[in-house]
């Protein structure tokens, strides 16, 4: 019999449809029932492992109703025994307050890093307990998750997964016994998104996601010279291949609406092969790796309305432009791109990003300085930055100071446009600490604008690097740290001030975002004890505006 291997997940649900992605052990027909209707699919295959997208229409605007999946015709979801509540698609409606919830960097419960007795509770565990304590109907129930990055850690592998590798390779050569190709992905999201608790979170709450560095290798495009020393390995290739063909299938593609689905071409082909389909996706692939190289690519950043919210996530990784003498967030094409998507009537704008805007102001200072010492016009200097770049990890926007000003420029624009949304929040992650900071621009804008950063969902940050992000965040470290970099080279100023409202806090973090017309708060929320069946208690909320 045909089995359910990971899934069901619920990705996007507007007003009306959803879709509902599922990974079997065998090709077959899917099929999910809600409110009295079935809508179907056939499974899919890449290199032997057999996927499905189902598209739900015909949905009433406002409504929740349980569903179930059945693999040709036998149920499959709910498990057989279940004590959880029954899966629900709960559509958006202009009628009730949004609510988001939001983090970043994730080990699942099955794959803890070394040492894992410094890891807290699991918060996206936690926020799962919570959820299957309330109604329904309750408000307390988010519309959708944001996953901003890291969502499996192919350069960390838990233990079970190294026996895996040894099982099947040599691992004192090539990827040693780090993820090697699209196989080993598989079995990141089969550890990472099986852990009981959250897969019924993520067959229930419909998730948005984008990668960051861990979903393929740390470091991943920090710099030009990175990527000509990755090239230069025997082993490289078939790593980004294979982490960009599963990050195609896993993540991107539950992040499009139906009517995108549809008209996605490469989608199409995919569902309408007759056999495997390994060869597209690897094509795909390829072409997206070399988009850095300033070949033609993959736009994987793309937009989500929820009613007057409007969320634009762009991808800060795999669309960076760092050949040529050029060191660019995303292309001129995508920033192109980008830039009409705000355009609009809406309350609230969330731009996501999995690296963080607006950074300490001594990090970003150092991350801004680093970037002149790099830019080869003293050699010593510049083989001194690349080596500060990749060990302090100096990769966010502050490192890229063109594209900084872009994106503060672009926030600018909309807050002070003459429907300017009540605020414009850029939420993040990565940094393994929860903050939020306001920026102040030299003119009055009719938004307000936050760095909303959440991370990590399941990490732990050692206890030196809380001290230093604690000294970072200093007024006196900013003053410090302008006067000590500015004797090697200028610290390149940035056109807009900001000030930390909350934070910097540690532990594992769930945030939420939630709007009711033009009023918005933000809540960060925690385990609530050291318990492995714990839920989140709520440990701090910033109303943004209202």
């Amino acid at each position: 019999m045909t089995r359910l291997l990971v899934g069901p997940v619920l990705r996007y649900v507007g007003t009306t449809d959803a879709t509902v992605w599922v990974e079997t052990d065998e090709p077959c027909e899917v099929s999910v029932t809600v409110g009295g209707a079935t809508h179907a699919d056939r499974t899919w295959t890449v290199a032997g492992h057999h996927y499905a997208l189902v598209i739900v229409d015909g949905l009433a605007a406002g409504s929740s109703a349980p569903y179930e999946v059945r693999l040709d015709g036998t149920t499959a979801w709910p498990a057989p025994g279940s004590t959880r509540p029954a899966s629900q698609i709960r559509t958006l409606s202009d009628h009730r307050p949004l609510r988001l919830a939001f983090g970043s960097c994730r080990y699942g419960r099955a794959a803890m890093m070394r040492g894992d007795r410094h890891f807290a509770p699991d918060a996206l565990a936690c926020y799962a307990r919570d959820l299957a304590r309330l109604p329904v109907d309750d408000p307390g129930r988010p519309d959708a998750i944001l996953m901003l990055g890291d969502q499996v850690y192919a350069d960390e592998t838990s233990e079970a997964t190294r026996r895996r590798i040894r099982a099947r390779r040599d691992i004192t050569t090539g990827a040693e016994d780090q993820v090697a190709d699209f196989e080993e992905y598989t079995w990141l999201y089969l550890e990472s998104w099986t852990d009981p608790d959250v897969r019924w979170l993520m067959s229930t709450v419909p998730s948005s996601m984008i990668f960051d560095d861990h979903d393929v290798r740390d470091d991943w495009n920090t710099s030009h010279a990175w990527r000509v020393e990755m090239q230069r390995t025997d082993w490289w290739q078939e790593r980004i291949v294979g982490g960009l063909m599963s990050y195609w299938v896993y993540q991107h593609l539950g992040n499009l609406t139906p009517d995108a689905l549809r008209a996605d071409e490469l989608f199409q082909r995919v569902r309408a092969h007759d056999g495997p389909t390994d060869e597209l996706l690897r094509a795909f692939a390829t072409r997206a790796d070399a988009e850095a190289d300033g070949a033609k690519g993959a736009r994987w950043s793309y937009r989500r309305d929820f009613g007057r919210t409007r969320m634009i996530m762009i991808d800060s990784r795999c669309g960076r432009i760092l050949a040529g003498g050029e060191r660019s967030m995303v292309s001129r094409d995508e920033f192109a791109w980008l830039e009409s998507q705000v355009d609009g009537d809406y309350d609230h704008l969330l731009i996501g990003t999995s690296l963080p805007w607006l950074l300490t102001r001594a990090l970003h200072d150092l991350e801004a300085w680093d970037e002149v010492l790099c830019d080869g016009s003293h050699p010593r200097l510049a083989r001194f930055g690349e080596w500060l770049r990749r060990a302090a990890d100096l990769e966010h926007w502050a490192a890229f100071g063109d594209s900084f000003e872009w994106l503060t420029e672009l926030v600018g624009r909309v807050g002070s446009g003459p429907a300017a949304p009540a605020t414009v929040c850029v939420l993040s992650g990565d940094v393994h600490h929860a903050y939020i900071a306001e920026a102040h621009y030299p003119r009055p804008l009719g938004s307000r604008v936050f760095q909303l950063t959440c991370s990590p969902l399941h990490n732990y940050v050692p206890a030196m690097m809380k001290v230093l992000f604690r000294v970072f965040w200093s007024r006196l470290m900013e003053r410090f740290f302008r006067v000590l970099l500015g004797v090697v080279a200028e610290v390149p100023v940035p056109s807009v001030r900001w000030t930390r409202s909350v934070g910097p806090l540690f532990r594992n973090e769930l945030a939420e975002f939630v709007a009711d017309g033009r009023s918005a708060v933000t809540l960060l929320r925690q385990p609530a004890s050291s318990s492995d069946d714990s839920g989140l208690t709520e440990l701090t909320r910033l109303r943004l505006s209202g």
